[in-house]
């Protein structure tokens, strides 16, 4: 069969949800099952997967659903935990206090906020985490999603201390042992190459991530907003990239002296310190006559609100304290970074505890649990702790659990089709038809269309890979080397082309049907997950396609000079901003320090 035909019939699982969930606007607990069918009769029919293997991938993609749900109802809890306590009203007064306008927190909270605790846990925490926060605070359901989904791009490549390079991109590319002979010929040794494409991919992600607050705030007023207006999004310009400068720079800085493991971290942690003091002052914040804000929520389109409410809960005593509200959020963060981070030896001690299946049904498709070091755990703990701390009602903590239960039982019928189908997708290698397995098929019959523009589309086989598998990990470890391999192909530093691997990984992030389910989930939006894909697929386009442009520049720069297909599609999109922002942001919206 030829290159191209197998490269079509990989896509078509892909096209599925494509079609079903964004097009048709098919929820994903119908959507999924289709997908997960087509996945399943590609592998046996075509690829002539086993029966067996096709069966052991389900049921390993059957138990990472689980460990997702049990993240949600470690969310959802915590949420409703801080509900019931009235942490969440003295949380959205504290907000208040600093400024009413809706843009002004979104970036703070979801930007910021969200950025570190994706630096400390990855894997998603922080739609688990920001999201709710955001409905807490009196956003739609469907805003606040949109909002964890775009941010997931810019912190994801050094999440989780850095796992998608340290684990994902190593074990790509480790599997080749020619590639240890080329860092040792540019003159590193292991850690030292995989510090070196960090620093490349942070620097793709420094300059693409400059306008994803502003993309953010233009997502929300255009979209969710009373005048439906991309303007009043852009009038905050001057806000939006004071923060993305405050939380990429130091990201780059920390890529520059201190590796892969702290970019995310350390940015998100200084940005979020120099953004607030800043807005606490008033600098590039709108006056409060100006300040932005949803309609009404009678006007509000039943599309945007979830099942999940914030309830205008008071602390018994009549009021609780900023810190201690915030406690909560602050025990969460230390504890995720504590057991993250490789120096302490608190994960370590957490993943002593695995649970495995290896070789399910005799196959090479294993499967392993670690319940301690997953993020629901320590969501379930700061819940128990929350319910001591704020001297909750028992009947009050009661009702939180079973909330929580019953939100996530609703969730999992949608996670338990798209995970098997993602395993199924990802473990189709070893069939009779001796077939490459579909997402390597994909990219091997896109390979052949562009020939030396692949840098420009590289990044889009990092983000199909994420998109997919749910993990800019699983992708860097799916495509690293075949990213690598591809650049020597087309006679470029190869380790660019990792790295813009690497940057559409995290940008497909924002596209991935299963961290849409989870985060529709923790606000009750489940069923409007194509709706949320159709408002992040432009962000995706474009953090996906800046960056291939970047590298098409710097690849090609040797051979063609400064004037390429790369710096022109740079400059478009440059000219593209500039122009939004002199047209639509013109409007003063800032006061004088102190007045």
């Amino acid at each position: 069969m030829s290159v191209a035909t197998l490269s079509v019939l990989s896509l078509l699982p892909i096209i599925t949800v494509a079609v079903f969930l964004v097009i048709l606007r098919w929820p994903a607990s119908r959507a999924m099952p289709l997908s997960l069918a087509t996945a399943v009769l590609l592998a046996l029919f075509v690829w002539q997967v086993p029966v067996l293997q096709v069966l052991a991938a389900s049921v390993n993609g059957v138990i990472v659903a689980l460990t997702l749900l049990y993240i949600i109802f470690g969310a959802i809890l915590l949420l409703n935990t801080l509900q019931e306590s009235g942490a969440l009203r003295t949380i959205r007064q504290g907000f208040t206090d600093i400024t009413p306008d809706r843009r002004i927190q979104v970036i703070i909270i979801a930007w910021l906020f969200g950025s570190f605790i994706e630096g400390s846990a990855g894997f998603g925490t922080p739609a688990a985490v920001a999201v709710p926060l955001l409905v807490g605070l009196g956003f739609p359901g469907m805003a606040a999603v949109t909002a964890g989904m775009i941010i997931q791009s810019t912190p994801v490549s050094f999440g989780a201390a850095g796992t998608p390079i340290l684990v994902g991109v190593n074990t790509g590319l480790s599997a080749d042992p020619l590639i240890q002979e080329y860092a040792a010929q540019l003159g590193y040794d292991w850690s030292g190459f995989l510090a070196f494409i960090g620093l490349k991919v942070a620097i793709l992600h420094a300059i693409a991530g400059t306008l994803v607050p502003l993309i953010l705030v233009s997502a929300i007023t255009r979209f969710f907003g009373k005048n439906r207006s991309l303007a009043e999004g852009l009038q905050v310009w001057k806000f939006a990239l004071f923060a993305a400068l405050a939380m990429t720079i130091p990201y780059l800085a920390a890529a520059y002296f201190l590796g892969p493991e702290f970019p995310t971290l350390l940015g998100s942690l200084t940005g979020l310190a120099v953004v607030v003091i800043a807005a606490r002052r008033g600098i590039f914040v709108p006056t409060p006559e100006d300040a932005w804000e949803f309609d009404r929520k009678e006007h509000w389109s039943s599309d945007w609100t979830g099942s999940i409410q914030p309830k205008d809960v008071t602390h018994q005593s009549g009021s609780m304290g900023l810190r201690k509200a915030w406690s909560p959020y602050v025990l969460v963060a230390t504890l995720l970074l504590a057991t993250r981070l490789r120096t302490l030896p608190f994960g370590d001690w957490l993943q002593a505890w695995t649970i495995r299946w290896p070789n399910i049904f005799d196959t090479d498709v294993s499967a392993s649990v670690q319940p301690l070091f997953l993020p629901g755990t320590i969501f379930i703990v700061v819940s128990l702790i929350t319910w001591g701390l704020h001297q909750i009602p028992t009947a009050s903590y009661k009702t939180s659990w079973m909330t929580s239960l019953r939100v996530t039982a609703a969730a999992s019928v949608a996670l338990v089709f798209t995970v098997p189908m993602v395993q199924v997708f990802i473990n189709s290698d070893g069939g009779a038809a001796g077939y490459e397995r579909m997402p390597i098929a994909l990219a091997d019959g896109i390979a052949v269309l562009v020939g030396s523009a692949w840098p420009i589309v590289a990044p889009f086989i990092g983000g199909i890979g994420a998109a997919v598998a749910g993990s800019n990990t699983v992708s860097n470890m799916m495509f690293s080397l075949f990213q690598f391999d591809m650049g020597q192909r087309i006679g470029v530093d190869p380790t660019w082309i990792v790295a813009l691997q690497a940057v559409g990984g995290a940008a497909g992030n924002m596209i991935c049907v299963h961290n849409v389910v989870a985060a529709s989930a923790v606000v009750g939006l489940l069923g409007k997950e194509g709706a949320v894909i159709r408002l992040t697929v432009v962000p995706f386009i474009y953090y996906a396609l800046l960056p291939g442009a970047l590298g098409y520049l710097f690849v090609w720069y040797a051979q063609t000079g400064f004037l390429n297909a790369g710096s022109v599609l740079v400059a478009c999109i440059g000219a593209t901003a500039v122009y939004l922002i002199t047209r639509y942001g013109r409007r003063p919206t800032s006061r004088t320090p102190g007045r």
